[in-house]
């Protein structure tokens, strides 16, 4: 079994609300739920309005699909027009038996 696990830090700039904040958090997850079937949650900066960090999972038998897959959604969410600006991202990929 190989786990993919990807964070990726997003800056909002324009946003002036933990409500703002939401909406475009939510709406990222959302696209890139359908889109990938990936389990993908907010996992850091909960309390600030500007910063957010994403956890995003995948799991298969294959690593080479694993790495693409997260690469992907890594692609997918920088290039997507939100009002989110990806400032880093992290991929690690690990064997389980």
């Amino acid at each position: 079994m190989i786990i993919g696990a990807c964070k990726i830090s997003l800056h909002l700039p324009e946003n002036q609300s933990l409500k703002g904040k939401r909406h475009v958090v939510k709406s990222v997850i959302e696209r890139v739920k359908n889109r990938f079937n990936v389990s993908i949650a907010e996992v850091d900066g909960n309390d600030l309005w500007q910063v957010a960090s994403l956890g995003v999972a995948c799991v298969s038998n294959d690593s080479q699909h694993v790495n693409e897959t997260l690469s992907k959604v890594v692609h997918f969410i920088e290039t997507t027009r939100w009002e989110a600006i990806m400032t880093d991202y992290e991929i690690e990929i690990l064997s389980a038996c």
